[in-house]
C-alpha cells in the first residue's frame, strides 16, 4: 500500500463522524471535511511529540482563516510585492515600489505584502488600505504590521513561514521583487521552483531593479554562468522570470499576461488552458507547429468544457484549450503563454 494511500475506513467512526457534521450544520465540502476530522483523531495514535500536533493545529488554523478572508477578493487579481524590510522612505527603490504599486491598483489589482516595513509599506502606500492585503509574521525584532495596514480587518499574522508563502502563492495572479535580503531570495527562489515543477500556477514574475541599477541584472549573471551554462537548468527555465527597472514595464508585463490567456488546470493528465477569447484555426494549427515537443500524445485543440469543470462550474464561459502535456517543459509552456497573448 502506499504510504498516502487511504487504509480501509471504520464505519463506526465514519458514522459518528458525519453526525458531528450534521451537528454542526450544512457546509462546503463535507467529504473532504470529514477526512480531516478522521486524519486529527489518529494524531493521538499516531504522533506523540505535543510540538509535532501543535504543528500541525496551528497550520490549520491560520490556512482555514487566510482562505476565508481571501475569498470574497477572489473574482479581483493580485500582486504580491516582496523587498527588503530595511529600505527606508528616502530610497529609490521605495518610492518605486510605491509608485508600481499605486500603477497597478489603478489598473483595477490589488496588492500583498508581508505587511512590515520597507518594501512591504511602500507598496501598501501606492495601493492604499482599501486595495491592500497583509500576510505578516511573528518576528522578535518585527511584531506589530506597518501602519498603513495594521488595522485593516485584511491582514493576517502568520506564527510559521511555510502557511504563510503559501498564502502568497495561493492568492497572487503576480510576483514583483524587489531587491532584498535572505527573505526576498527565498521567496523568490521558491516562486520560481513551484512554477518550474507545476506546484504552483504560471503567473508574472517581475524582477525590479531601480533604474540603472544592477541587482537583480547580477543575479541573473549568476543564474546563466553557473546555473544553465552548467546545466542545472533548463535554457526554457529563464523565460520564468523578467527583470525590468521600469514600473510601467512591470505593469504592461503583467496585465498582458492576461490579455489572452485566462487560468489553467489539469483534468486527469490533460491539461485545460482557459482563454478569453477564441482563437482561429490557423492560430491552433501554428501551437501545434511550434509545441509540439511538450505534447506528449494528439494535438492542441480547443474543446467544450470537461465534465470534471462542469462540476466546480469553473469558469465554463471561457473557450479553452486542452492537450497531454508532458508535465515538465513549464519554461516552454510559459512561452506558449506568450503566443497565446499575442493572438
Amino acid at each position: 500500500m502506499d504510504r498516502f494511500e487511504k487504509p480501509p475506513v471504520d464505519p463506526e467512526l465514519r458514522r459518528r463522524i458525519d453526525e458531528l457534521i450534521a451537528l454542526k450544520g450544512a457546509g462546503h465540502n463535507q467529504d473532504l471535511v470529514g477526512d480531516i476530522i478522521e486524519q486529527a483523531l489518529k494524531l493521538m495514535t499516531d504522533v506523540e511529540d505535543r510540538g509535532d500536533v501543535r504543528v500541525i493545529q496551528t497550520a490549520l488554523r491560520e490556512l482555514r482563516y487566510a482562505f476565508k478572508l481571501f475569498a470574497p477578493y477572489s473574482h479581483i487579481r493580485k500582486v504580491t510585492v516582496f523587498g527588503s524590510a530595511r529600505t527606508a522612505p528616502t530610497k529609490q527603490e521605495y518610492q518605486q515600489a510605491v509608485d508600481f504599486a499605486r500603477k497597478i491598483a489603478n489598473a483595477g489589482w490589488m496588492v500583498i505584502t508581508g505587511a512590515g516595513p520597507g518594501i512591504m509599506q511602500a507598496g501598501h502606500e501606492g495601493a492604499g488600505p482599501e486595495r491592500s492585503f497583509g500576510a505578516n509574521i511573528r518576528l522578535p525584532w518585527e511584531q506589530s504590521a506597518n501602519p498603513i495596514i495594521q488595522h485593516d480587518k485584511k491582514l493576517i499574522t502568520f506564527k510559521y513561514f511555510f502557511t504563510r508563502k503559501l498564502t502568497f502563492v495561493r492568492n497572487s495572479h503576480a510576483i514583483v521583487l524587489f531587491p532584498g535580503g535572505f527573505g526576498t531570495m527565498d521567496e523568490g527562489y521558491e516562486a520560481l521552483t513551484l512554477m518550474q515543477t507545476g506546484k504552483a500556477k504560471l503567473m508574472p514574475l517581475v524582477l525590479m531593479d531601480r533604474p540603472a541599477g544592477a541587482y537583480w541584472r547580477t543575479w541573473d549573471k549568476h543564474i546563466r554562468e553557473h546555473l544553465l551554462r552548467n546545466g542545472l537548468i533548463s535554457p526554457e527555465d529563464v523565460n520564468l522570470y523578467h527583470i525590468t527597472d521600469s514600473c510601467d514595464d512591470a505593469v504592461r508585463y503583467i496585465t498582458r499576461f492576461y490579455r489572452g490567456y485566462h487560468s489553467m488546470r489539469f483534468v486527469r493528465d490533460r491539461l485545460i488552458i482557459r482563454l478569453q477569447h477564441v482563437p482561429s484555426q490557423t492560430a491552433v494549427d501554428g501551437l501545434n507547429e511550434d509545441f509540439s515537443d511538450i505534447v506528449t500524445t494528439g494535438r492542441i485543440e480547443l474543446v467544450e468544457p470537461t465534465p470534471e469543470e462542469r462540476d466546480d462550474n469553473q469558469f465554463l464561459d471561457r473557450p479553452r484549450l486542452a492537450f497531454d502535456f508532458n508535465k515538465r517543459d513549464y519554461g516552454r509552456l510559459r512561452q506558449m503563454i506568450d503566443v497565446l497573448n499575442s493572438f
